[in-house]
């Protein structure tokens, strides 16, 4: 649990701008390459895929407006879009207004998130996720 918001905001504005970079980086791969854009430094190492296989193409296909294309490559992307996209301005608006507000939230998340009747759904969803990789060929 990050007990501070200064800390936690620190590590949410260096993972949205990794995540960007990373957007990017797909992005000039994705040109480069005439559409095959392979990420996954665990599928290359084991030749199986990880839960979040996909997770970089789906969110560049949203960018496209492929919102199908997106499912089906992996509903995480869905997630970490939204993340991108409300994080940099939660974070902004509490730094310019020296509020608190995404810190609250993020701990209340945490709290719940930590519950066994909303854990275990959530392992299994991901596990599920996996599978589904895995039997796609992803």
């Amino acid at each position: 649990m990050i007990k501070s918001r200064n800390k936690l905001y620190s590590i949410l504005g260096i993972a949205c701008v990794a995540g960007y970079s990373w957007i990017y980086f797909g992005l000039t791969s994705l040109q480069a390459s005439n559409g095959a854009f392979e990420a996954c430094y665990i599928k290359q190492l084991t030749t199986m895929p990880c839960p979040s296989c996909g997770t970089t193409r789906s969110i560049l296909s949203l960018m496209k407006g492929e919102f199908f294309e997106a499912l089906m490559l992996n509903p995480l992307g869905y997630i970490i879009a939204a993340i991108l996209l409300i994080s940099p301005l939660w974070l902004t608006i509490d730094l310019v207004t020296n509020r608190k507000t995404l810190f609250d939230q993020y701990q209340k998340a945490e709290a719940l998130i930590r519950k066994p009747q909303v854990a275990y759904p959530l392992l299994i969803l991901v596990a599920l996720n996996w599978i589904w990789n895995i039997t796609k060929g992803l």
